[in-house]
């Protein structure tokens, strides 16, 4: 199952910092039986950004495949949706624990699977210690029914619950595979649904991984699905078998996927492209916003859907603030160790290398000024890229209106904030922005301005992501609906409203109260009588 002269080790012990991480062939073996396959499945080969060696071949599902894992996830679902609430979120509390606990072994699987730094990959880990942590404490809240008054007060009743959908599929890109899996599926559960996860097949052993932390924490069986194969492929056939479908990508992948859903009527969530702006006030210690820029463009190698690619700077720190910006950039480490000594990691595939350097080739021959960077570091790896910072970049330059999705920044000198505010504005992708300001009053009113499905104020991204209790989407072409909190729960429930009148039959031998006395009084009569009633309930308040 995977490509093992031995023991799966990719590495020359004597000049590979890698030599040390040994993917034992019976446990990538055991991983990768969770995939819902059949027998002589087609087999999708991996490889390791840092290395390029082949990691695993990964079983591919086919449209059969996807429907036997539906039926099995709606058996699951059918117990698990009349489970209590605290049992469920017992799940949940017991992952966060079992999380922190092997954190190691995810880190390197993380690490081998995307090229990103140690560092990057430790956000998934407090990213879904957090997001466990909170439905934990806050699903019982969130999907508790409540009372609204009805129409006859004392004679009826109404309450409004949430359900589970039923069976919710998730497309979860490669960039983030811990965050991006388990980030939305537990919510899903939590809720009392069963879920069809399909990781990238780039990414499908921390996935699996994640899968198997479920199971350990106490996920009954059948609840959580694998399915791998190219998200265009099983997408539509998802769409067929689900009651919701999350999915986080391209915007142009996303517009695919909405149209396939809205043909069958099923809702969605949808996570795309962020082409995200920063904006450095003038007022602002340039040093300090200087070090937040460069973490908000760079982590995770650009590779971060909320990441910044375009900054615009106030002309009178404009020469200070750059000379900074260039400086810490120039300083990141770059690395490919198992081990929290680099900054920033590799590209995941030759794909992204590709789109990066011809972006960067793009922007040169229209002009643009390389500040530094625009080089392509073969000697650490394979796709290795310095992170770049672009300047004079004319609009019709792919960089200018494109998201890259790598270590590519653009930057740009404004004159006013009103300037910035227009400029953050323009373009259709509107997920993440980032203000820089010593006056946090004027971050908040400038934030308010900016269209945007997120705003940080002195930070990048991680300050809106890390409040697991807020929403978290995008909006025009960067998504619609969300993750996080309570709306993030909502989206795989629905609503049924109970509405109960009271004494329709009569009690203790009384005639009948309510509305079917009001409607026994005649067609002429109750319009009459109910006119009085609406007009003494406006005078006394009554919602």
């Amino acid at each position: 199952m995977v490509h093992d002269p031995g023991h799966a080790q990719l590495h020359d012990p004597e000049t590979d910092p890698l030599a040390t991480y040994v993917l034992e062939p019976d446990d990538v073996r055991t991983l990768l039986a969770r995939v819902v396959s059949s027998p002589g499945a087609a087999h999708h080969t991996s490889y390791a950004p840092f290395t390029g060696a082949p990691i695993a071949s990964v079983p591919l599902s086919t449209p059969a495949d996807v429907e036997r894992a539906a039926a099995a996830a709606r058996a699951a679902q059918r117990r698990w949706a009349t489970t209590p609430v605290r049992t469920r979120t017992a799940v949940l509390r017991r992952l966060h624990d079992l999380l922190l606990e092997r954190q190691s072994d995810v880190l390197d699987l993380i690490q081998l699977e995307t090229g990103k730094s140690r560092v990057s990959a430790f956000e998934e880990i407090g990213d879904i210690a957090l997001v466990a942590r909170h439905y934990a404490a806050r699903a019982g809240r969130y999907l508790a029914s409540r009372r609204e008054p009805g129409l006859l007060p004392g004679l009826s009743s109404v309450r409004v619950h949430r359900r589970p959908l039923g069976v919710v599929g998730i497309i979860a890109p490669w960039n983030f595979p811990l965050t991006l899996t388990l980030g939305d599926v537990l919510p899903a559960l939590v809720a009392g649904n069963a879920v069809i996860l399909r990781p990238d097949p780039q990414t499908a052993l921390t996935a699996l991984w994640a899968a198997e932390l479920l199971e350990d924490a106490g996920l009954p069986d059948g609840l959580l699905q694998v399915v791998v194969n190219d998200g265009r492929v099983l997408a539509p056939m998802l769409v067929d078998q689900v009651d919701h479908l999350s999915f986080t990508g391209s915007t142009a992948a996303g517009r695919v996927v909405a149209e396939q859903a809205g043909q069958a009527l099923v809702p969605v969530t949808l996570e795309l492209g962020g082409k995200n702006p920063l904006y450095v006030a003038p007022d602002v210690d340039v040093e300090v916003a200087a070090r937040g820029a460069v973490r908000a463009c760079f982590t995770g190698a650009g590779q971060i859907c909320v990441s910044i690619e375009r900054l615009y700077v106030h002309e009178d720190v404009a020469e200070e603030f750059l000379a900074a910006f260039v400086r810490h950039t120039r300083a990141l480490r770059l690395g490919s160790g198992l081990d929290y000594r680099s900054d920033m990691g590799s590209l995941t595939s030759a794909a992204q290398l590709a789109k990066v350097v011809e972006h960067v080739e793009d922007a040169i021959g229209h002009g643009a000024t390389v500040l530094t960077g625009a080089v392509h570091r073969s000697d650490l790896g394979p796709y290795f890229y310095e992170p770049t910072v672009l300047s004079d970049v004319p609009t019709e330059a792919r960089v200018a209106h494109e998201e890259t999705f790598g270590p590519v920044v653009v930057v740009h000198r404004v004159a006013s904030d009103d300037e910035a505010v227009a400029a953050m504005n323009e373009g259709e992708f509107s997920l993440n922005a980032s203000i820089w300001t010593r006056d946090a009053r004027r971050g908040a009113r400038l934030a308010a301005r900016v269209r945007s499905g997120q705003v940080n104020v002195n930070e990048g991204y991680l300050a809106s992501w890390a409040a697991v209790g807020a929403p978290q989407g995008g909006s025009g072409t960067a998504g619609m609906g969300a993750r996080h909190g309570r709306e993030g729960l909502a989206e795989t429930t629905r609503l049924q409203t109970v509405a109960v009148q009271h004494g329709a039959h009569g009690v203790l031998g009384l005639p009948p109260v309510g509305l079917e006395r009001l409607f026994a009084l005649g067609t002429e009569s109750w319009p009459r009588v109910f006119t009085q009633v609406l007009r003494v309930s406006k005078a006394l308040r009554l919602p």
